[in-house]
């Protein structure tokens, strides 16, 4: 009896498998955030790179996006290489952006007519693994669009970055519903340190980790990201004071 074909298909299994492999080793490519607070909390030690995370901000901050769009640009900015941002709304404010680690220079800017276009372009983006991460300003995003977006991010080990926004509060229900997304992640203004001078010191931010596959949930009080793109824990907190509030976890949805 011939064993040309059991041979074939054993040699189909085996590339099959060395390509899983090999995407697999892939995704284990992690950016920390360098807070053992937080990194301890990923099951990865970080985010995975050729992976979708989600970001919105929470209470108002959900329809203007801003401490969202600026802890993504911190994460960006970590990355390393070019980014690609995708806007439907052009009002984005570079010196911003920058303040938080993101140079102009790094930023490819890709203003699109609908959320569709702007699906689409996030998405081809992903597939490029030569930019460091896509970020993307969407308001929908379904179980279909968030899985091709991250089989894309998968397959180039692209960093991919939805900043959940919406033009009305009561659209961020949205955001309750299920995605293909690694981490998801809501970021609130929290009011700065008191300075021993007049001033206004360096922003905090609640940071709750809404949702992490394989891992658990849980909420932080940091600092905002400075020009590296880096975060920080308050001083009280990184002294050991009030420890029960840095990474204190809870139940999963």
């Amino acid at each position: 009896m011939s064993t040309s074909a059991p041979r074939s298909v054993v040699s189909e299994l085996r590339a099959r498998i060395a390509r899983l492999e090999g995407r697999a080793a892939h995704q284990r490519a992690v950016l920390p955030f360098g807070l053992a607070a937080i990194d301890r909390i990923l099951p990865e030690g970080g985010l995975l790179r050729g992976a979708l995370h989600e970001v919105a901000g929470g209470g108002n901050g959900a329809v203007n996006g801003a401490a969202a769009a600026l802890f993504a640009a911190g994460v960006a900015a970590r990355s390393g290489g070019k980014v690609l941002w995708c806007v439907t709304q052009p009002d984005l404010f570079a010196p911003a952006l920058a303040q938080a680690g993101l140079a102009p220079g790094r930023i490819v800017y890709v203003e699109c007519g609908d959320e569709k276009a702007l699906l689409a372009c996030f998405e081809e983006g992903l597939r490029h693994p030569e930019l460091g991460a896509v970020v993307a300003e969407v308001s929908r995003l379904s179980m279909t669009a968030s899985r091709r977006l991250q089989l894309a991010a998968e397959a180039s080990g692209t960093l991919g970055l939805a900043v959940r926004r919406w033009r009305r509060q009561t659209e961020a229900a949205d955001f309750g519903m299920p995605t293909a997304a690694m981490t998801r992640w809501r970021v609130s203004a929290l009011p700065s340190a008191p300075l021993p001078v007049p001033g206004v010191g360096r922003p905090r931010w609640l940071l709750e980790l809404i949702r992490s596959r394989a891992g658990e949930c849980a909420d932080f009080v940091v600092e905002a990201c400075d020009d590296q793109g880096r975060l920080a824990l308050p001083s009280s907190l990184a002294d050991g004071q009030d420890a029960k509030d840095v990474g204190r976890c809870r139940a999963s949805a």
